[in-house]
């Protein structure tokens, strides 16, 4: 029995191959997009055997605006597709006075605009449709933006923020949001960067497949926000908790007294 279609972006290696192989031994059917159409098609040919799934694939650079139109189109036409895994995306540790700054803005449009457009495909279909999940990959550096490039962390500051208004938007219509914050994982993502993952402590490298099955089992357990390295649930649920008292703080007709400024003259 399917579980319905998931689509899976930056499907083609690391994260999202490990996510397609676990997806599809769940009851996915699979649509597969990344930029190497060779990989695509060998993962493709290798968990359609393994699993007897349909396997689709699309070639696609979601940093593209007419490849990145074609995905969303399936997204909104596709009535088999239950579940949208946002993983494409790219990073680096160099800092921002050493990053060239062409590449910050095709991270922007990468992390940030395809992940927020493919997600405007597909929660219309799935809210119509009374169920649906989007997966959003984000990174730890959403919370602790200091410990790599700040317009990463900034994109994945977005991705956690965008995510938790989603799920407050969409949760009661029978769509579920989840954002999952991978610390350092042994991908390419490292070595693409210039600093390959065996330079960096042990101690803090996951497997990337041991961070999908923890993922996956946050999914299964209703959490919203997912990090698999986190040990002590009860530190998250009292940031949460900070961060929820602060709101009816945030805003008022008059600058806090702690700024000494005089109260306006009445007229």
């Amino acid at each position: 029995m399917t579980q319905g279609t998931a689509l899976i972006t930056g499907a083609s290696s690391g994260i999202g191959a490990i996510y397609a192989d676990r997806l599809a031994r769940r009851g996915h059917d699979l649509i597969l997009v990344a930029r190497q159409q060779d990989k695509l098609h060998s993962l493709a040919a290798r968990i359609s055997d393994e699993t007897g799934r349909a396997v689709e694939v699309i070639a696609a650079d979601l940093g593209n605006a007419s490849d990145l139109a074609r995905v969303e189109a399936v997204l909104r036409s596709d009535a088999s597709i239950s579940l949208l895994v946002n993983n494409a995306g790219i990073g680096t540790h160099t800092e921002l006075l050493a990053s060239d700054v062409d590449r910050m803005e095709a991270m922007i449009r990468l992390n940030i605009t395809a992940l927020m457009r493919l997600s405007y495909a597909a929660a219309p279909a799935f809210v119509a449709r009374g169920k649906g999940t989007i997966i959003n990959i984000a990174s730890i550096v959403a919370i602790a933006p200091e410990l790599l490039n700040g317009v990463y962390g900034g994109s994945k500051a977005f991705v956690q923020a965008f995510s938790l208004s989603l799920h407050k938007e969409l949760a009661d219509k029978g769509v579920r949001i989840q954002s999952v914050l991978p610390g350092a994982t042994a991908t390419d993502f490292w070595a693409i960067g210039g600093l390959p993952v065996e330079h960096l402590p042990s101690e803090i490298v996951m497997r990337a497949e041991d961070m999908v099955d923890a993922a996956l089992i946050g999914l299964d357990r209703g959490e919203t926000t997912t990090i698999p390295a986190l040990a002590d649930i009860g530190l998250w649920n009292a940031f949460e908790a900070a961060r929820a008292s602060l709101a009816p703080h945030l805003s008022a007709s008059a600058p806090a007294a702690r700024f000494g400024l005089a109260a306006p003259a009445a007229t």
